[in-house]
């Protein structure tokens, strides 16, 4: 899986952020395995507003496209490290569902037809 960009919204983009993102895409990495090399992740963290104080400001986003689907998972939360385990499990999920609907469908094709 390719990180095509990693995109800071009205705030830096540090180090730490990027090798956080980094650790958390290697879960990804072993779902998208199957999809390889097609698979091609955006990443969007940031600020919501420059404002505000308290509250879930925090946003992370998440576009993996793969052939034929494209997975998108969006959250905003207090802090960012954590938005960014939310929106990988968000994602993850997503992945798992699109890959046994594959599974099924091929399931399905292989069985004989009934008489």
């Amino acid at each position: 899986m390719r990180i095509i960009s990693i995109l800071g919204t009205n705030m830096p983009l540090t180090d730490a952020i990027k090798s956080r993102i980094n650790s958390q895409v290697e879960v990804l990495e072993k779902l998208t395995k199957d999809f390889e090399p097609a698979a091609e992740l955006r990443v969007e963290v940031g600020k919501s507003t420059k404002h505000h104080l308290k509250g879930p400001f925090y946003r992370a986003e998440f576009q993996l496209n793969i052939p034929g689907s494209e997975l998108r998972a969006t959250t905003e939360e207090e802090d960012l490290y954590h938005a960014i385990i939310v929106v990988r499990d968000q994602i993850r999920r997503q992945l798992k569902s699109h890959k046994e609907k594959l599974n099924d469908k091929h399931k399905r094709a292989a069985r004989p037809d009934k008489k």
